[in-house]
Formats: structure tokens, C-alpha cells, sequence
């Protein structure tokens, strides 16, 4: 995996199913082609996750619909994804409910997202893609 936050991200999925989890909820608030969280999603079920909640918000509609068709071509009970095309702060702004396990960020955020993600998510993995 090319994305710099990909080991963080594998290690964190680890931690969490060592504690005893066995199901995750992971958005990516800049998604892009999504190809970093479907492979999150795919390596949580390789862990033993039983369920796995995926969202990617992303602001560019041709990504967004990059990352629908590859998730479309993911076929496990156990996983579900969505992708909005959304702004980054909105978009963790509806995260309030059922605050996710983990939310990747890219490594510059604005004083609003990082308000946001102080809201959504206890562990923040934050950088770019490759």
C-alpha cells in the first residue's frame, strides 16, 4: 500500500482486534479513489473482524465514483461501504451518532476539521496520499 498512513492504520486495526473487538468502523474523510480504505476494510477481515462499517468522503465526484465501482466489486457479508461525495467537515460532521473507530485525515486539516474530528473519532491517523 503506497499511502504513508497505510502501517499506522494496519497496526491500529491489530490493537484493536488484539483488545478483544470484532467489529470497526473506519471512515476516510479524503478518500479519494478509496483505494486506501477498501484495502483497510479488506485487511480488518483478514484480521477477524466480523464487521466492518467502511465510509469515504470525498469532494470530487470522478473519485467518488472511482471508488463506488471498486467497491462494488467487493463482495463480503462482513463489509460494508459507502462512498458520499461531500465536503471533509461536513461530511465528519454526520459522524456525531456513531462515532467511528478510526477516521484518516490528510495531513493538513483546518482548524474546522480538526474540531470535527475531536468529535468523530479518538484515534486520528492524518497524512497523504502517494
Amino acid at each position: 500500500m503506497a499511502d504513508a498512513r497505510w502501517p499506522v492504520l494496519a497496526l491500529t486495526l491489530a490493537e484493536l482486534r488484539r483488545a478483544g473487538r470484532r467489529a470497526v468502523r473506519i471512515v476516510d474523510a479524503d478518500c479519494g479513489d478509496g483505494a486506501l480504505l477498501l484495502a483497510a476494510a479488506r485487511h480488518a477481515r483478514a484480521l477477524g473482524f466480523v464487521a466492518i462499517e467502511a465510509r469515504g468522503v470525498d469532494g470530487a465526484p470522478a473519485l467518488i465514483a472511482r471508488a463506488r465501482t471498486a467497491a462494488a466489486a467487493l463482495h463480503d457479508w462482513a463489509i460494508g461501504v459507502s462512498f458520499d461525495c461531500a465536503d471533509m467537515v461536513a461530511g465528519l460532521a454526520q459522524e456525531h451518532d456513531l462515532a467511528p473507530d478510526i477516521v484518516l485525515v490528510p495531513a493538513v486539516a483546518s482548524a474546522a476539521t480538526t474540531r470535527a474530528l475531536t468529535r468523530a473519532s479518538a484515534r486520528v491517523i492524518a497524512g497523504g496520499r502517494a
